[in-house]
């Protein structure tokens, strides 16, 4: 059986740039790491926020076997904040509700949640979900939205993730 790979795109014109460290694609690394019981393989890639860049990345990591990427940045009101266009436009089917969950969390610790505009998508087997930039917010959404993703990539029919249950539960209906 082959590795599961999942993506991990941090989308910033300074880190890509070199002018800072990201820390952002870290921080999700980190925190799959902490929730996955699965072998798997992180697919990391830090570019510049530009809408057709992240297109681009979006698209190698989905048609190459990443069966999740977790985005980072660029989810805000800024001119060159373009994720989730990005993202709507290289997925077959949008998933508004991972956003809607990941707002309503992050309102629980700032008002400025609402400017923010995280969503998901699929394009064929690949969930797609973009994520705040700062790493206390990226663990927040995720522990919000990730008990969903499992049963979601299950449905999509990508490989099975299996969680580290004392850190998080995925939910999976009982069969009959």
């Amino acid at each position: 059986m082959s590795v599961i790979k999942i993506g991990v795109l941090t989308a910033s014109d300074r880190a890509s740039a070199g002018v800072y460290e990201d820390i952002s694609g870290p921080a999700i690394i980190d925190t799959l790491s902490d929730y996955l019981k699965s072998d798997w393989e992180p697919v990391y890639k830090v570019i510049a926020d530009d809408q057709s860049i992240v297109e681009e990345a979006l698209i190698e990591m989905a048609d190459n076997d990443c069966c999740l990427i977790v985005t980072t940045g660029g989810t805000g009101p800024a001119p060159r904040d373009l994720v989730p266009e990005a993202t709507a436009n290289v997925c077959h089917k949008m998933m508004p509700g991972f956003g809607e969950l990941m707002r309503q969390v992050s309102l629980q610790y700032v008002p400025t949640a609402i400017l923010s505009r995280q969503t998901a998508g699929i394009r064929n087997k690949t969930l797609i979900i973009n994520l705040p930039g700062k790493p206390k917010s990226i663990r927040e959404c995720l522990d919000a939205v990730f008990p969903a993703v499992p049963y979601c990539i299950d449905l999509i029919e990508g490989p099975y993730l299996e969680t580290n249950e004392k850190v998080i539960k995925a939910f999976r209906p009982k069969q009959k």
